[in-house]
């Protein structure tokens, strides 16, 4: 006698939402609309008799039967993505699909491919840098670069290279804020802060302060506030005031003189970049284009995983 199953449409709404513990995100992933999720979720809610999620004014999460429901959907769909992958020439011609934040991406990776695609030719690649989540292997893709302190469990992550936190801001800003002596003030700065980043202003200071330095004057709620690390690069340079840099990501403008550093003290971040795989790409079964892309992304980022010391005085701060 065949299983019965619950519709396969209501499957895939409840592990995107229950990924996302979010009906909008899980909406924006599937491109649907909130509504189709909800009423789709409550369909299989009435379905099953069990009550998946639990809906508050703030948002949705998951009850504990559909924590553990979620832990069984989500391997049922990677089995069938692992399958489907599988299937004889459904890999021919396949792009190598990378999920990277934005900013990583236009600083770092592209200006890096140019040579990838000269040495394989063959090899195609996808970039995507919305801000979704990712699900391997359900979503389709091959690798994705993570910003996070620690590797997530569940998926093969390898470490490429920790930030250097570090204020620049341009030139003429700057000589702005020299005192009668020639050294920089920072109390008289307009600080550039980044909503989404997970270090912003607070862990340079902190990291200042641990050093010995006082810094005393500052406060750290004024300033100019943008969404992206990108912007605020541009802001800097524009001179609407200072910018926590992250090195490499701000290597090429402080190396054309768009930006300078307006001060010798330089903080690691307490966070990394972290190449996530989708499945084990060491293996020999696997699409070799996979296990080539990642050994070169490997070495590409090599130089930047410990960076040689400064010249200037810097702050080292314990990375994971």
């Amino acid at each position: 006698m065949p299983l019965r199953l619950p519709p396969l449409p209501a499957l895939r709404f409840f592990e995107a939402a229950g990924r996302h513990q979010s009906f909008k995100l899980a909406a924006a992933e599937l491109s649907v609309t909130p509504s189709a999720i909800s009423h789709g979720i409550v369909g299989l809610e009435q379905s099953l008799g069990v009550e998946l999620f639990v809906r508050e004014p703030r948002g949705v999460s998951l009850t504990t039967a559909g924590a553990d429901y979620l832990s069984y959907v989500s391997e049922a769909f990677s089995l069938i993505a692992i399958g489907t992958q599988r299937l004889p020439n459904h890999r021919a011609n396949r792009p190598i699909a990378l999920s990277c934040a934005p900013t990583l991406a236009s600083r770092w990776l592209l200006p890096r491919l140019a040579a990838f695609r000269a040495r394989w030719p063959a090899a195609n690649v996808t970039v995507d840098t919305s801000h979704r989540q990712v699900g391997f292997p359900v979503d389709g893709f091959d690798f994705a670069i993570r910003l996070s302190r620690a590797p997530v469990a569940g998926t093969a992550w390898t470490r490429l290279f920790g930030e250097r936190l570090v204020p620049v801001c341009s030139p003429a800003y700057v000589d702005n804020l020299r005192d009668a002596h020639g050294n920089v003030d920072l109390r008289h700065a307009t600080f550039i802060h980044v909503n989404s980043a997970s270090e912003d202003w607070q862990a340079w200071f902190d990291g200042v302060a641990n050093d010995g330095t006082a810094i005393d004057g500052i406060d750290l709620n004024d300033g100019l506030r943008v969404d992206t690390i990108q912007l605020a690069f541009e802001a800097a340079s524009m001179g609407l005031g200072v910018a926590l840099g992250r090195r490499p990501l701000v290597d090429r403008d402080l190396a054309s003189g768009a930006l300078v550093e307006a001060s010798p003290q330089t903080i690691d971040s307490s966070t990394a970049y972290w190449l996530v795989s989708a499945q084990n790409t060491d293996s020999a079964e696997n699409r070799p284009e996979l296990s080539d892309f990642k050994r070169w992304l490997l070495s590409e980022a090599e130089p930047f995983a410990n960076p040689p010391a400064a010249a200037d005085s810097e702050l080292h701060r314990a990375d994971h």
